[in-house]
């Protein structure tokens, strides 16, 4: 038989797909004030693999994550959506995004991404809020699903993703006391 108990703390990282690097650094104190301080910010990739966002955003544009400094339970996700949506909603410019905001959480065993959109692969989680199955951890790195989105299933982002994981790890550690000062 199961028992039942609270999974492992999660890391939250915030997607932030844009066109200026300009509002992307003006977004990043308000990223902060929403999720709690920012403990790294990837690189600048390309979101160049589908013109989704490219009448409301324009082009070209690019996706970051801003990942956060302290850990989070799993049950925060859909709150951080809700989150998110206010933001993009201060920073749109006559009634258009100009940053698409999506939540995610980094866990040892796969990659999450919060949606307000349903689909056969997502999860509802609340108030509109479902969980996007987006990458999960075997052999040794995360993989790619059939519906996970192409940039994110590239090389670069994964491996990004994966530095996250091992500070995941080590945070974990030092949370439970496993790592010694001295």
């Amino acid at each position: 038989m199961s028992r039942r108990r609270p999974p492992s703390s999660a890391r939250l990282l915030v997607s932030v797909i844009y066109r200026e690097e300009g509002r992307f650094g003006e977004a990043l104190p308000a990223l902060a004030g929403r999720f709690g301080p920012i403990g790294g910010i990837s690189a600048a990739f390309p979101f160049d693999r589908t013109e989704y966002y490219g009448e409301e955003m324009g082009s070209p544009l690019f996706r970051r994550f801003a990942v956060i400094e302290r850990l989070v339970p799993r049950e925060a996700l859909a709150d951080a959506k809700i989150r998110a949506e206010e933001l993009e909603g201060e920073f749109a410019q006559e009634g258009k995004r100009t940053l698409n905001i999506d939540p995610g959480l980094l866990t040892e065993e796969n990659f999450l991404l919060a949606t307000g959109k349903n689909y056969s692969h997502r999860v509802y989680l609340r108030d509109g809020v479902f969980a996007d199955l987006t990458l999960v951890y075997t052999k040794g790195e995360y993989m790619p699903l059939p519906w996970t989105y192409p940039d994110i299933a590239s090389v670069d982002i994964r491996a990004f993703l994966a530095e996250v994981r091992e500070g995941l790890r080590e945070a974990r550690k030092m949370e439970s006391g496993e790592l010694s000062c001295g």
